[in-house]
């Protein structure tokens, strides 16, 4: 897409994940799953404040009261930004021992969506749930292996969700009303590329922006599942997007080095960093947590 990727953050996240950008104080947040570490950084700040979390976390959402919530090894938590405590809200998956939440996002309404997924193998033992301000909650889709690039379109209306392990974004019509789903439909099959759908977020046009894992990418799609371009990275597993900066116009993309090889770091030094593009377009503010 001829823009320059700028390493913002070097760094050394094991799977750095879920950034997100905080217009109130303009800062951005992502988590560090493996470490478990919780990463917060200033433009311009020579490093990210990090805190050791007590589980791991798989994602997090910004709440309107201040503070984030994240979605965890054990349920749903309120998460503690001066000290990373965690206080426990809801556990759906209690009796699956072996399952975490990993990728997660709001909706307009201030709902919460997230999805779980086996630690130690790919069974599809997973399922996303919408979690309400109220304390309740629904599960939305079941015989899930790694739940992904879970995105909203700007006006609410369609929700994005991958399932890595099967090489596939699907769109679904979303009520904004109710916060049910309906009408599934293939929006992208990666089968054939270099890597395989991560994280997502959708621009203020509404394309959706994934990143690819063992890809070295980022992909732009259009609304009707088209890619409309690429923007080539330094490291093979990119993992999650989002815009921020003071225009909305910074596309920040975090990524991973587990699992790579000692010769593959000697060729991907900057594997677990965090990057920045100017891509052209702006994003949208990030929908934050009522409960």
């Amino acid at each position: 897409m001829g823009v320059i990727v700028d390493c913002a953050l070097a760094g050394s996240d094991q799977l750095g994940e879920c950034p997100l950008w905080d217009e109130r104080d303009q800062s951005l947040w992502w988590v560090d799953i493996r470490a478990p570490a919780l990463r917060h950084w200033k433009p311009g700040a020579p490093a990210a404040a990090s805190l050791l979390l007590p589980q791991a976390v798989g994602s997090i959402a910004l709440r309107l009261r201040g503070g984030l919530v994240a979605a965890a090894k054990a349920g749903l938590h309120a998460l503690d930004t001066s000290t990373g405590a965690l206080t426990p809200w809801v556990d759906p998956e209690a009796h699956l021992a072996d399952n975490r939440f990993n990728d997660g996002r709001c909706d307009r309404q201030g709902r919460f969506i997230a999805g779980t997924m086996a630690e130690s193998s790919r069974e599809p033992t997973g399922s996303l749930y919408r979690f309400d301000p109220d304390g309740g909650y629904s599960t939305l889709l079941t015989d899930i292996s790694v739940p992904n690039s879970l995105a909203f379109s700007p006006d609410g209306c369609t929700l994005y969700f991958a399932d890595t392990h099967r090489n596939r974004i699907w769109a679904f019509d979303y009520d904004p009303a109710s916060g049910g789903i309906a009408r599934q439909r293939l929006f992208a099959n990666t089968e054939g590329h270099a890597g395989r759908p991560d994280g997502s977020c959708v621009d203020a046009q509404g394309y959706l922006w994934n990143c690819e894992y063992g890809g070295w990418r980022v992909v732009r799609y259009a609304p009707d599942g088209r890619i409309d371009g690429a923007i080539p990275l330094p490291v093979a597993n990119p993992t999650c997007c989002c815009f921020g900066g003071a225009d909305l116009g910074t596309l920040y993309i975090t990524s991973a080095r587990q699992r790579l090889t000692p010769g593959q770091l000697v060729d991907q030094a900057l594997a677990g960093s965090l990057f920045a593009v100017r891509p052209g377009v702006t994003g949208l503010p990030e929908s934050r947590f009522a409960g």
